[in-house]
């Protein structure tokens, strides 16, 4: 069975020089190969020559500026890419040329042959082969408790969600309730202002109809009289003597009832109107809407 390894150096290499591809070029079957290998395979060819795949043989024209005008097979240079960076892993820091095959415990670090017989000669190395069967079974543990972990973050990312969502549903309870019982208080203050000015009201009502009669009793009292001083001009003026004379003691009985009558013994005398407002800084300190209590989900004991 063949290795991730192995699948990758297949489709890396070029299968002319039978080494990893370096600036790989598709032909029109698909095949791809290095262009110095394309360049010497068809060195003998012009632009335009047919030449054959030397994979499957399908035949191609070489294009009018070269084999260098063919496609750059770009998933090969990826895979290429990715395999490079993975070899660059494989050779020692100290020595380019020598691949690392041992691993020292005690620097933590991949080490060649010459490495292991000079600068860790005395050092803790073995086999990267077998310490890395040793890392992948501290990594897989590793890797499980952190699933674990995400686990339980995933499952405290909606018992917070929940939670954010019953709190603003408490949020939105306590406000109807301020909002209500706030109406209630001013639904009562209202009314014992209403109650007051409709007492106000009755007491100018009152007070207005007591200074109609006291001016109506004064116009009564000033029609009389008039009508009194009207009569006693014209007969006066008019009169004959014995007209007078028999006037003269009815006329001076109504006047003396005028004058000995306290026509503005009846005054009007207006109520005497105050407001004494509440302390309405006492009101400020009272509770009366009621109290915000806030707990946290510990003190409240409903904490899961």
């Amino acid at each position: 069975m063949a290795t991730s390894d192995s699948v990758a150096t297949d489709l890396t290499t070029c299968s002319i020089c039978h080494d990893m591809y370096d600036n790989p070029k598709s032909l029109p079957c698909l095949h791809a190969f290095c262009l110095k290998c394309l360049q010497s395979l068809c060195k003998d060819k012009a632009s335009g020559d047919r030449a054959s795949c030397p994979v499957c043989r399908v035949e191609f024209h070489i294009p009018r500026e070269g084999v260098g005008g063919f496609q750059h097979h770009f998933i090969v240079q990826q895979l290429v890419d990715r395999e490079k960076e993975r070899m660059q892993g494989r050779y020692c820091d100290k020595h380019r040329d020598e691949q690392v095959k041992l691993y020292c415990h005690d620097c933590n670090e991949n080490i060649c042959l010459m490495c292991s017989a000079v600068r860790h000669r005395n050092h803790n190395s073995g086999k990267i082969r077998a310490a890395a069967d040793n890392f992948r079974c501290r990594i897989n543990d590793d890797d499980e408790r952190i699933l674990s972990v995400i686990g339980s973050v995933h499952k405290q990312t909606e018992q917070t969600k929940q939670y954010a969502a019953e709190f603003l549903g408490q949020v939105e309870d306590v406000k109807k309730k301020v909002v209500a019982t706030g109406d209630v208080v001013k639904h009562s203050v209202d009314d014992q202002i209403n109650g007051v000015l409709l007492e106000l009201q009755s007491v100018t009502s009152e007070s207005a109809k007591q200074a109609e009669s006291v001016r109506e009793a004064y116009r009564l009292a000033i029609a009389s009289m008039e009508s009194f001083h009207t009569d006693s001009q014209e007969l006066l003026d008019k009169g004959h003597p014995s007209d007078i004379t028999r006037a003269a003691c009815e006329l001076h009985n109504r006047a003396t009832e005028f004058l000995d009558s306290d026509i503005t013994a009846d005054k009007y005398r207006p109520p005497h109107v105050t407001f004494t407002p509440a302390d309405v800084t006492q009101a400020k300190r009272l509770d009366l809407i009621g109290k915000l209590t806030v707990k946290t989900k510990e003190q409240s004991g409903s904490y899961i």
